[in-house]
């Protein structure tokens, strides 16, 4: 009979001990001066004097999220290093919607069997992230489960802490009719409707991810792995010189007309003016390729608006001089706010 050991039953420790001796020098390279903890320990330290005497009220503010199936895509294509890039901008978003900046990121990692070049790959992803957007990766965990997870098979998931001064705290509460929708443009699905998407594209019009359409202007595999944009830089520029914004909202899945009402007063509705941006072309080949209604379309994906601003008019000039000084980020007024009951109407003005 042959021996019987942890590694027979399908989890590698020597692989975990690598994968950790891969990446332990580029997560400490993500460290601000408030981590204390080292790569190796059991839980991450955080000095929270370091990081709240800057505070009068300090409000800790965090959100999970993971990116969902789009890691097939990656795995599809065998490209793993943007899938952390897209773990950092999706917490990052949700935190920023009240107004907190983003501290650090602890994820974890789960698969079938551990290999060091596939979590390094991850992992580079999270650093590269973390050092652009001055986040401090302080995870993780790597989870070796076989049989939960097929071959090569990745979750990826991650809680963003942040902070926020308590009578800062964006909420909402005080949007009211008239004011304006400013839409952040999106750089194509983010992380949100693959599983749709993936129905689209491989299952109905049996396309492949080196398919090249004429639509689209690279192969579609690689637009489906177009990263995550991570809004919290010229957002936080706005918020750090004052400038007024009533509310915020990151466009996940349930696209503009799930998402904009959470942050809705119960008398206001937004009337969004569907002209007022390019929809990317990926979102109007997958609605002709499975022959989708327009609000299916509009309640699954965000259709190029990945980030919204509700802000009264006489502070929209200043905002979107902020973020004219930011290369890589589209900012257009695509609303306002009317009186109804929390919902979203689609309109060409």
């Amino acid at each position: 009979m042959n021996k019987i050991s942890y590694k027979t039953a399908g989890v590698d420790i020597a692989a975990g001990s690598e994968v950790v001796r891969r990446i332990k020098d580029k997560v400490k390279s993500t460290f601000a001066p408030y981590v204390l903890s080292d790569l190796s320990g059991f839980a991450a330290l955080i000095d929270l004097k370091e990081i709240l005497q800057k505070y009068k009220h300090p409000v800790l503010v965090q959100s999970v999220d993971g990116v969902g199936t789009k890691s097939i895509i990656a795995r599809m294509m065998n490209k793993y290093d943007t899938l952390g890039i897209d773990l950092l901008s999706a917490s990052c978003n949700d935190v920023l919607t009240v107004g907190a900046k983003p501290l650090t990121l602890l994820d974890y990692i789960a698969c079938d069997h551990l290999n060091p070049d596939i979590i390094d790959k991850l992992v580079s992803g999270m650093v590269k992230a973390c050092r652009e957007n001055g986040v401090s990766l302080v995870g993780g965990e790597t989870a070796e489960m076989p049989n939960i997870y097929l071959p090569n098979e990745h979750d990826l998931v991650g809680i963003v802490t942040g902070v926020v001064e308590k009578d800062k705290i964006i909420t909402g509460k005080e949007i009211q009719y008239g004011d304006k929708v400013l839409g952040f443009m999106s750089s194509g699905l983010h992380t949100n409707g693959y599983s749709l998407a993936r129905k689209l594209f491989f299952d109905v019009a049996n396309l492949t991810v080196d398919s090249k359409l004429p639509e689209l202007d690279k192969p579609l595999g690689e637009i489906l792995l177009v990263p995550h944009l991570n809004y919290s830089k010229p957002v936080l520029d706005i918020l750090d010189n004052n400038v007024p914004i009533k509310g915020m909202v990151h466009i996940t899945g349930g696209g503009l007309l799930g998402n904009i009402p959470r942050i809705l007063p119960n008398n206001c509705a937004v009337k969004i003016n569907k002209n007022s941006w390019q929809i990317p072309a990926i979102f109007k080949v997958m609605q002709t390729i499975g022959k989708l209604n327009e609000p299916e379309m509009y309640r699954t994906f965000n259709m190029g608006i990945g980030y919204v601003l509700i802000s009264a008019q006489e502070n929209v000039n200043a905002i979107m001089d902020k973020v004219k000084i930011y290369s890589d980020f589209k900012l257009l007024e695509i609303g306002e706010v009317i009186s109804g009951h929390r919902e979203v109407i689609l309109a060409e003005i």
